[in-house]
């Protein structure tokens, strides 16, 4: 028997032993911050980067009731670190558990692979998201009560699922930044992606620290819910080119949800926060509400919205000139086939110039009379 060949491991700390152990060494940092809160010394230093910080309790004049709070402040940084840390974890075991047999069985190419694996991996953060987002917005009861996206502004006292949703959201969009070099993502496919990573962080966080959580959670969960059928209907297509009926559904929702964002945000932006009684700004209250933040804000929703109102436009007129072009050349074919049994008789009744019947007889020919 001959000797298996051992796969030779990349020299430590190159660039492909980083990749291919970035999900141990962030286990690894995980792991290393949970122990540290088994030690008296190192545990107040660990619960800065596991709990969520900032907790105010409020309790009523007879003390028989308390309510529990959260702020927000630099120490969320680290939070934000560790849960950065545990999403790079989520996303190797989705990617090695999940998505990589599923890519041995279909097949796809070096373009398809890479769009599937990107569309698997949003489709399960979708998915997650918009569920714990509208079971938060059903406990809370913002929909059915508009004017609480401006009343009592600003909302610096946030519910714990409300800020830990937050933070959550945070790291996810930060640890897809660094994504990028581990799954060794194409040159072409970094622009496009960077883009829109950032501004899921500008926008979340902008939310986040100018105290409009409550505006931004109702605008992320239809939000998510539309990219959630959009990637679902791609992993569908992916595996079979027939099922494109959740292009048409993503299609309808899209341009309803940009409505709808517009809609809230001019509402909250221009006519809601310039009417509260205490208008102002007030780093230490948590207090924006002065024009040029109002301003700002609504200029970045509306140019927002613009662009992917933009793009969506582009990229549905490149899908109806792709079908253009596909039906073309059948009509071609057609008319040409139909054009071909006009002009030409049946090759198969005439036999050496001389043309026969269906039954073999060839006609009768008639003898000319003598003049």
């Amino acid at each position: 028997m001959g000797l298996r060949r051992k796969n030779k491991s990349p020299p430590v700390l190159s660039h492909e032993f980083v990749i291919q152990n970035h999900a141990d060494t962030a286990s690894c940092l995980v792991m290393g911050l949970l122990l540290g809160l088994m030690f008296e010394v190192s545990a107040k230093y660990a619960i800065i980067f596991i709990a969520v910080q900032y907790n105010v309790t409020y309790t009523t004049d007879d003390n028989s009731e308390q309510f529990h709070f959260y702020d927000y402040g630099p120490k969320d940084i680290a939070t934000i670190f560790f849960y950065m840390l545990v999403a790079i974890n989520l996303h190797a075991v989705i990617q090695e558990y999940i998505l990589d047999k599923i890519n041995r069985r279909l097949h796809l190419s070096k373009t398809k692979h890479s769009k599937f694996n990107e569309s698997g991996q949003l489709a399960f953060f979708y998915l997650f998201s918009f569920i714990w987002g509208a079971s938060i917005l059903n406990g809370e009861e913002f929909m059915m009560n508009p004017t609480s996206l401006w009343k009592d502004y600003p909302h610096c006292r946030m519910l714990f699922q409300v800020k830990f949703f937050y933070i959550c959201q945070i790291a996810y969009w930060l640890h897809a930044l660094p994504e990028l070099y581990f799954q060794k993502i194409r040159k072409e496919d970094i622009p496009r992606q960077l883009c829109y990573i950032c501004l899921y962080i500008a926008h979340i966080s902008g939310a986040y620290i100018l105290n409009l959580q409550h505006l931004g959670l109702i605008l992320m969960v239809p939000h998510y819910l539309v990219e959630l059928i959009f990637h679902a209907s791609r992993l569908f297509y992916f595996s079979d080119e027939n099922k494109q009926k959740g292009f048409t559904i993503w299609a309808l929702l899209f341009v309803m949800v940009r409505l709808l964002t517009l809609t809230l945000s001019v509402l909250t932006f221009g006519f809601g926060l310039a009417t509260v009684e205490n208008p102002g700004f007030s780093i230490a209250d948590g207090n924006f509400n002065v024009l040029p933040v109002r301003i700002g804000c609504l200029g970045a929703v509306c140019l927002t919205q613009a662009w992917m109102m933009w793009k969506f436009i582009n990229f549905q007129l490149k899908k109806w000139r792709e079908h253009v072009k596909n039906q073309i050349p059948k009509k071609k074919i057609t008319n040409t086939k139909n054009k071909r049994t006009k002009k030409e008789p049946n090759r198969a009744n005439f036999v050496n110039g001389a043309a026969k019947l269906e039954g073999g007889v060839s006609p009768r020919i008639r003898k000319s009379k003598p003049v």
